[in-house]
């Protein structure tokens, strides 16, 4: 599986609105692209200082799955009408994961 994380940082002129209407685009995008096995996206919640105004996490089957949406006309039509004008910087990844991993340090005994 990949996982794929993109974060993003807003334009000054970007309004409580505008990311309102984003999420409810990428949302339904998400609902529409059959190769997205799990998609979340929302604004950072800023538990920690610094950091981008915004991400997205997409958990897909392989390459061929990832370039499907990316390159989907869905994922399309949400950058030409909420994100071309929306970002200032965006920073991407992709993981390789097998879906159920959760790292976990080992605690010696005491």
């Amino acid at each position: 599986m990949i996982v794929h994380l993109a974060s993003f940082t807003w334009t000054p002129e970007v309004t409580a609105a505008d990311v309102a209407g984003l999420t409810e685009s990428l949302t339904a995008m998400a609902a529409a692209v059959p190769e997205l096995r799990y998609y979340q996206c929302g604004e950072n919640v800023r538990l920690r200082p610094g950091g981008a105004d915004y991400g997205v996490l997409a958990l897909v089957d392989d390459q061929a799955g990832l370039d499907a949406y990316l390159d989907s006309e869905a994922h399309k039509q949400v950058y030409a009408d909420w994100l071309s004008w929306m970002i200032d910087t965006r920073h991407a990844v992709q993981l390789e994961s097998d879906g159920l991993s959760v790292a976990r340090s080992e605690q010696p005994e005491n």
